[in-house]
């Protein structure tokens, strides 16, 4: 591919994980110093974000931004395009927004476990308990970790700005149209997550918030906003970042499905939570939500008193049975492979560099491939 000035750049975007976790490891490392002079104990702190964000995860958003960069022919305007170092630097921000995400989440819903280890503010409980420290150990580790939550987003606002004013060819127009993907991305997830709190509070039961939920809550900061940024930092045109995006849509939804799948029936060796744990916090996921619309009245209500309850090895295994009887399992994974289809049918429609648009393909298929 070519860089944004037009010169045979000899890098590739095959495999960036690596150039991502640096950069990460950079700036981290940098704003763990300015808490520092603060007061050590706040850096002390923060060194469980930096733990986290270093320790774990697939970078599949970054990795999919950049894959939407590579895969988008630059317009040969040195002001409308970035070259790939800032590309990197900038989409592996996204990993900070994804450990807010987590952190604040696992608060929301209670999550003992992510990754197979104590989520944040969990631990920061135990160290709290374990070192006899006065007050409530729960009330100290949320309100920590609600802090570092909030840090790892203000963090993601600077490394993007850090990279995007650094690049020697950003004009402020490329600027606008780089933060207004990124400002969009952060009001849908947020948005999304209080919608998925409100459903849970007042069971809701239908099938189109499930929907608007995996739609923004998931899909947008997952696949489409990150292709999105990415097209937008090569210079790429309209259509290319609607075909991008509309892959990114379809591909983000499916992941999440994927996700609400194996939140009911998979592995904790796998998934590093307990088996069945979206019932037991009473998730209104499409699964569930179909499930309570189609089984017998009897079902209906069974599954209904499982959600947001204490359930043991037969009660699961009970729930799960309606969720299959009902036809809520066949529907999901009819619905997985519907939006997959749609999702690479729109690269089919879009002008791309083929090592780059083979890279997206490969991702999407990681992204749903994964065993129940």
């Amino acid at each position: 591919m070519k860089d944004a000035t037009g010169t045979d750049d000899s890098r590739t975007c095959s495999d960036p994980a690596s150039a991502i976790q640096r950069e990460l490891e950079s700036f981290l490392s940098r704003r763990r110093a300015s808490l520092s002079e603060i007061d050590g104990r706040c850096s002390d702190i923060a060194d469980r974000l930096e733990r986290f964000v270093l320790g774990g995860g697939k970078r599949m958003r970054p990795r999919f931004g950049v894959a939407a960069y590579c895969a988008s022919a630059p317009s040969g305007d040195p002001t409308a395009s970035a070259d790939i170092d800032t590309a990197i630097k900038a989409l592996a921000a996204l990993e900070l927004i994804q450990a807010c995400a987590l952190i604040h989440d696992d608060i929301i819903d209670a999550s003992a476990t992510r990754r197979g280890l104590p989520t944040v503010h969990v631990a920061l409980s135990s160290e709290h308990s374990d070192a006899e420290w006065s007050g409530n150990s729960d009330s100290y580790g949320r309100s920590q970790a609600i802090l570092l939550g909030d840090i790892a987003l203000a963090w993601a606002d600077e490394m993007l700005s850090e990279a995007l004013l650094a690049c020697p060819t950003m004009s402020i127009e490329f600027y606008r149209r780089a933060h207004s993907v990124w400002a969009n991305m952060k009001t849908e997830v947020l948005g999304g997550q209080m919608l998925d709190v409100h459903a849970e509070a007042t069971n809701a039961s239908d099938l189109d918030t499930p929907t608007r939920v995996n739609r923004f809550k998931t899909a947008a900061y997952t696949i489409e906003r990150p292709v999105h940024l990415g097209a937008v930092l090569a210079g790429a045109p309209p259509e290319t970042i609607e075909a991008l995006r509309t892959f990114g849509v379809s591909m983000g939804i499916a992941y999440q499905l994927v996700d609400d799948m194996l939140g009911v029936f998979g592995d904790p060796e796998v998934t590093g939570k307990p088996s069945g744990d979206d019932i037991r916090e009473g998730k209104r996921t499409l699964l569930i939500n179909y499930a309570l619309n189609r089984a017998s009245s009897a079902d209906a209500a069974e599954l209904t008193r499982a959600l947001g309850a204490e359930l043991d090895a037969e009660q699961l295994a009970r729930s799960r049975d309606i969720l299959t009887a009902s036809g809520a399992v066949n529907h999901v994974h009819e619905e997985i492979e519907r939006l997959t289809s749609e999702g690479l049918s729109a690269l089919d429609h879009a002008t791309l560099d083929p090592a780059g648009e083979e890279t997206l393909r490969r991702l999407a298929g990681q992204a749903v491939d994964r065993a129940f």
